[in-house]
């Protein structure tokens, strides 16, 4: 079904409607992207989960035992198991396996090194469906909790799947304001320079840089105060609230009251900023964060 384009999906939707036809369609893409929105809510989705290893083992079974099959192929249970964790509950990948050693040992048991050079470059389970998502998805949590080894294995899951590196290194740029922020201000420092060395330098060498920035946002102190503050702003904004900037402060206006901090001590002085207070930055007290809000304390004579 992901193969229809939008128009193709649109044409489907007045018999699907009317009853005229029964649609059953297949993906390997989730319809949650594939398909249009107007189709997607006149069907009914199902979800195909991998295969258990259990139940690889069963399809083994009737493989073997089907006079269609591979009927009376033995095959060693080193040699079984392998090839069950190099499918990924994939059963098609799985059945391709079996028969690709059926072939080459003329239906004679495989030993493991056979079955080892025939998995050794078959492609991982990435694509730019659910494996797309969920992967860059577990990446990103896995730093936010701070797990550089979880975090860096979806990292080469990704990088060996192909995915562009320029992606990666963009969302770390965001996730170093966003989830470390000023707790850490050198995160976002480290997430750029990541970034220029992914333009500049290339893979497949910038998967080391890649790899420098995951171990170290990991590991960094966290804070999502800065995401929480803009998006606060943002909302109240967009929710109408106007805030007129006051005569002290607007361009090409003189002698109306504005008092030049560097003229006072410790450079601020008190003056409104807002003609209304409002507050959208929460300092988390942690890391940089603390240094800051007792900077701006001291400043204000508070400290």
């Amino acid at each position: 079904m992901h193969r229809f384009n939008k128009a193709q999906q649109d044409a489907l939707l007045p018999d699907v409607e009317a009853g005229n036809v029964i649609l059953i369609g297949a993906s390997t893409e989730n319809p949650y992207f594939s398909l249009t929105p107007a189709l997607r809510s006149r069907v009914k989705i199902y979800e195909f989960k991998p295969l258990s290893s259990e139940e690889l083992r069963e399809l083994y079974r009737l493989a073997v035992t089907d006079r269609r099959g591979l009927p009376g192929f033995k095959v060693p249970s080193e040699v079984l198991d392998h090839l069950i964790r190099c499918s990924s509950g994939d059963g098609r990948k799985f059945l391709t396996y079996l028969e690709e050693l059926y072939e080459l040992t003329g239906g004679k048991e495989p030993d493991i090194a056979l079955a080892e050079e025939l998995t050794e470059k078959a492609s991982i389970r990435y694509g730019k469906g659910d494996d797309h998502y969920d992967v860059i998805s577990a990446f990103i949590k896995s730093i936010r909790g701070s797990d550089p080894d979880a975090a860096l294995y979806y990292l080469a899951k990704m990088l060996v799947g192909g995915e562009d590196p320029v992606f990666i290194a963009r969302r770390l740029v965001i996730l170093a304001s966003e989830d470390i922020g000023n707790a850490n201000p050198e995160a976002l420092l480290v997430a750029t320079a990541a970034l220029q060395a992914v333009e500049k330098v290339g893979m497949p060498e910038a998967a080391i840089n890649l790899a420098q920035a995951v171990i170290y946002l990991s590991m960094s102190l966290k804070s999502n105060a800065v995401y929480k503050a803009i998006k606060k702003a943002i909302e109240d904004v967009e929710s109408g609230v106007e805030l007129p900037v006051p005569d002290h402060l607007r361009s090409g206006f003189k002698n109306r009251g504005y008092r030049y901090p560097h003229d006072y001590p410790r450079h601020w002085v008190e003056q409104d900023y807002l003609v209304e207070k409002r507050k959208y930055y929460e300092s988390s007290g942690i890391g940089f964060e603390k240094q800051l809000e007792e900077w701006l304390k001291w400043m204000k004579g508070e400290g």
